[in-house]
């Protein structure tokens, strides 16, 4: 026989030994023991536990189901949840007893049955304890749903508001994401809502049920990410905890890791991140074991990834890996006929969130927005929805209320508008005229051209904007020129 088969028949010795040893230990510190099967039955119980029980002999409790001879106890419970309940009182014929019962599994996991211990047979000085270790128990089970509810999708594609063609075709390409278990790459300028579809993706694909956890690659510290993302085995650098701690990637094992800024990675970072597409394993900070995880990565950039791969800023491997699938998120600038859902359903939510009163936008408002960039998209739309609703006299808000707040937009007020015809006298019909045409011309820019849309967005109807176009020389041309 070789050594390396001595010493695994030794230490399987050794084991049994231990095992054996454990369990009369605890026998003769206990008050009692039972053994049950995988169908609830007893296999074995101590000459202890029958007197306590008040049995005769081991004959009247051998192969009965625990019920039977214990009705209150819950080793059925344990053998079919092959989870342990360490700590609870069994009351039993006016007595009550301190006990723990535990699963007993094979070398495959399965459980094969269950021990129970009697602990201590007048539980009265320990009742106290018993009760917090309960309110423990059940705090902690508290804190575990609210963490799954925390890791939950809070977002769908309703949540993505509005049916401009650019919008349709965005969902439409993240409906087909959700549908396959691929790495999906989203594309897109700084508050255009990547992290908003990525939450929806994840909510309808397969792994709906499992966690969603986020990392930010560009709000934490370089020397933090390592540890955060892949976690730390204990003691692993100064200030770790003596137990480790979890990294993202283990957090998020069977669902979605979202990476934001992806391409805002430490080159160190990359490679092990491509170990982990690659292998779906990872090795925690101060490690030597690797961790085998199953999920599905959804990363986003407002980056040229492809230039950063060519400057020798990011691997060229892991960008391929990870544009598997992408999807351009537009700009709001490019979606503009989206700005007044986008809008209603804001201030609906700012009204609900705050307690004030819902407000509404005129059309002259709606054209305002509609005039400028936006070059922070819909995060930049909704900072300025919160702004003037709180700062709004009237629950209609109107194009001068954003005066101060979008300088860029060029909103001027009544009197400023007074001056400006009374610098340049001209026939009043002329006046007119060239402010309906800027008008439309804004409408129709706003509208990417669609004339119904920029009929609403002027309070006309769709025949009268046809006839003001006509009278004001504003041909197909006009309406393609914006």
């Amino acid at each position: 026989m070789s050594m390396g088969k001595e010493l695994s028949a030794y230490a399987g010795d050794i084991h049994e030994q231990a095992v054996r040893s454990l369990f009369q230990s605890l026998e003769v510190i206990c008050e009692g023991a039972v053994v049950v099967d995988r169908d609830a039955r007893i296999v074995w119980i101590s000459e202890k536990y029958l007197v306590l029980l008040g049995l005769g002999g081991a004959d009247q409790a051998l192969g009965k189901p625990i019920e039977e001879v214990i009705p209150t106890s819950l080793m059925r419970h344990v053998v079919e949840s092959g989870e342990p309940i360490l700590l609870d009182i069994m009351d039993f014929k006016n007595q009550s007893f301190v006990v723990t019962r535990l699963p007993l599994k094979n070398e495959h996991g399965e459980v094969t049955g269950a021990v129970g211990f009697v602990l201590y047979d007048r539980p009265q000085y320990l009742k106290p304890l018993v009760s917090k270790f309960a309110k423990l128990q059940s705090d902690l089970a508290a804190a575990q749903r609210a963490l799954a509810e925390h890791r939950r999708p809070k977002y769908t594609f309703s949540s993505f508001v509005g049916s401009s063609a650019p919008c349709l075709e965005v969902k439409r390409q993240a409906r087909r994401a959700a549908q396959l278990d691929t790495t999906v790459l989203l594309h897109g300028e700084t508050g255009t809502g990547k992290e908003l579809l990525a939450h929806a993706i994840h909510a309808v694909s397969t792994r709906a049920d499992k966690p969603f956890v986020s990392v930010s690659l560009a709000a934490m510290p370089e020397n933090l990410l390592e540890a955060e993302f892949f976690g730390a085995a204990p003691g692993a650098y100064t200030g770790a905890e003596r137990r480790g701690r979890d990294g993202k990637l283990k957090l998020a094992d069977g669902g979605t890791l979202f990476l934001d800024e992806v391409g805002d990675m430490p080159t160190l970072l990359q490679s092990k991140l491509l170990r982990v597409l690659q292998e779906q394993e990872f090795e925690p900070l101060g490690s030597n074991k690797m961790i085998r995880v199953d999920v599905r990565v959804i990363a986003a950039t407002s980056r040229d990834l492809k230039q950063l791969v060519q400057e020798g800023k990011f691997r060229s491997d892991l960008y391929y890996r990870l544009n598997v699938l992408k999807i351009n998120v537009p700009p709001l600038r490019e979606r503009l006929q989206d700005l007044e859902a986008l809008c209603e359903v804001m201030l609906e939510r700012i009204a609900e969130r705050t307690g004030m009163p819902p407000r509404e936008l005129s059309g002259e408002a709606v054209g305002v927005l509609c005039a400028y960039s936006w070059p922070g998209n819909v995060r930049e739309l909704r900072n300025v929805l919160e702004q003037v609703t709180m700062l709004a006299e009237s629950p209609h808000i109107v194009a001068q209320d954003f005066a101060t707040i979008l300088p860029e937009a060029a909103v001027q007020s009544p009197q400023d508008r007074r001056r400006g015809l009374a610098g340049a006298p001209r026939r009043l019909a002329d006046a007119v005229a060239e402010t309906e045409r800027l008008a439309i011309h804004a409408a129709l820019a706003a509208a990417n051209g669609n004339k119904v849309t920029a009929a609403r967005l002027l309070g006309i109807s769709r025949a009268t904007l046809y006839e003001k176009m006509t009278s004001l020389g504003l041909g197909a041309a006009a309406a393609l020129d914006v």
